[in-house]
């Protein structure tokens, strides 16, 4: 029978159905970071309980290390005790770690992907939001709580409730300008912060399948902000490529078995689907949130549509009817799960290559993980960055939340290519954040406030 991916994964490790009517599901892959894991591994210790499966467990620390220098130990004692929790769960259990000073450390939504762990048919589980992430090569992602990671933990299972699947399709072609970034929050806008709550988003069209695997992440990255609990899009050579020759993923003739296995879990094309929604990509422009949360965003050429007593405008300092075109910005963060990998640096370098930071404007380029920061810097990307008056830091999450010293400070308004401009999201109750591509952000950083990009591209070669 027709199926969608979704299913085909969901049923594939599928244990028993509970009594609850929830699905056991085994978890072929275990992601964990520093910050929901200790009181996690308490837990388990408390239970007399062991790590199910070490070896498919991997973790990094990201949340709380430091960009500026991760040299340890860390100046904040709490995020220092929290990477020494995770140093010490980790020995104990056998799970394998990428400290800060490793050469693998970074987000873990970039580093699972780029070390071949995250492969098509999977199902993935991490004690963060934006597990969603990696969807884009195929897999079935979810982002998890505390007591869920313990039960990952214990078990390899997690209790689920079964989800619908929305199939999303894009077409046509993105103008120049106008990025993943753009057409994610576009898709948001439009079926609303809640729209997703009980559905898996299954991401396809012509646009989609233009896109490369870092693009994707970007989309599926961001399904959590519409309400999401998955999203994906199907795999195919795009997919296969990306993974050939990554440290985890099959070699050899296993590759040709796996790519093989692969392409039968992909949504068959008369699959059914419980909703459907069609963009135009073509209509869409570079995007720019004003509120507070991802829904709440216009084409940088558009007014504001809201209503005068509106909490987000009041908070934001905006009113009905304006532009977000021209706001001054005090802070440029380029970096975080959503947009910290090496192409999303590549495009911000060509915005930024011959021009100066705004002298007001204090800027930060933060690398998704050690191995983009090394290709970007033989690349020259870093001196690039540095000479227009970028800081150049090391691989974490940084200001994306603020679980760190990269943090803003008072009313700052930020350009931000992150996920989230929910109050207090990066790092100050009342610190301000517009949500925009990296490319958008590079050209906020230099003009001081935001501005349209396709300006600045007609200037810079295709």
């Amino acid at each position: 029978m027709s199926d969608t991916l979704f299913h085909k994964v969901w049923n594939a490790h599928a244990v028993r159905t509970l009594p609850s009517g929830q699905t056991q599901l085994f978890v072929g892959l275990h992601l964990v970071h520093e910050v929901t894991t200790p009181q996690a591994f308490d837990m388990l210790r408390q239970h007399g309980w062991r790590v199910a499966f070490p070896d498919r467990t991997f973790a990094t620390v990201d949340h709380i290390v430091p960009t500026s220098t991760q040299q340890r130990p860390f100046l904040d004692v709490m995020a220092e005790e929290m990477a020494s929790a995770l140093e010490r769960n980790c020995r104990d259990a056998g799970i394998p770690l990428w400290a800060p000073d490793n050469d693998n450390q970074g987000i873990v939504h970039v580093i699972g992907p780029e070390l071949g762990l995250t492969q098509p048919g999977m199902t993935i589980a991490c004690g963060d939001s934006h597990t969603s992430t990696h969807g884009a090569l195929g897999a079935i992602a979810f982002g998890i709580g505390t007591s869920q990671v313990r039960d990952v933990l214990a078990s390899q299972c997690l209790a689920l409730d079964p989800l619908k699947v929305r199939r999303i399709e894009v077409t046509g072609s993105p103008g120049r300008g106008v990025y993943a970034k753009d057409v994610i929050l576009t898709i948001i806008r439009r079926l609303g912060v809640q729209g997703g709550v009980g559905y898996a988003y299954e991401y396809g069209g012509s646009t989609l399948e233009a896109m490369t695997i870092d693009e994707r992440m970007t989309i599926c990255n961001m399904s959590i902000e519409g309400g999401a609990r998955v999203g994906y899009v199907n795999p195919d050579d795009t997919t296969f490529s990306y993974l050939r020759g990554r440290p985890f993923a099959p070699s050899g003739d296993a590759f040709d078995r796996a790519v093989a296995w692969w392409r039968r879990m992909a949504s068959d094309r008369d699959a059914a689907y419980d909703d459907r929604a069609a963009f135009d990509a073509s209509a869409i422009e570079p995007t720019v949130t004003w509120g507070i949360n991802p829904g709440q965003s216009v084409a940088v050429s558009e007014p504001i549509a809201a209503e005068p007593n509106d909490e987000a405008l009041a908070f934001m300092g905006f009113r009905p009817g304006a532009r977000v075109q021209g706001t001054r910005i005090d802070v440029a963060f380029i970096g975080s799960c959503t947009n910290g990998r090496l192409s999303d640096l590549e495009e911000a370098a060509r915005i930024v290559r011959g021009h100066r930071v705004a002298p007001h404007v204090k800027a930060l380029i933060v690398p998704g993980s050690r191995a983009v920061r090394r290709e970007a810097e033989a690349r020259g990307l870093d001196q690039v960055f540095i000479d227009a008056g970028f800081e150049w830091r090391g691989a974490g999450c940084s200001m994306c939340l603020g679980m760190n010293p990269d943090r803003l400070v008072g009313n700052q308004m930020s350009a931000s290519s992150s996920n989230r401009n929910f109050k207090g999201r990066q790092g100050s109750p009342t610190g301000r954040t517009l949500l925009m591509s990296p490319a958008m952000v590079a050209a906020a950083a230099i003009a001081g406030e935001v501005v349209d990009v396709r300006e600045i591209l007609e200037g810079v070669p295709a």
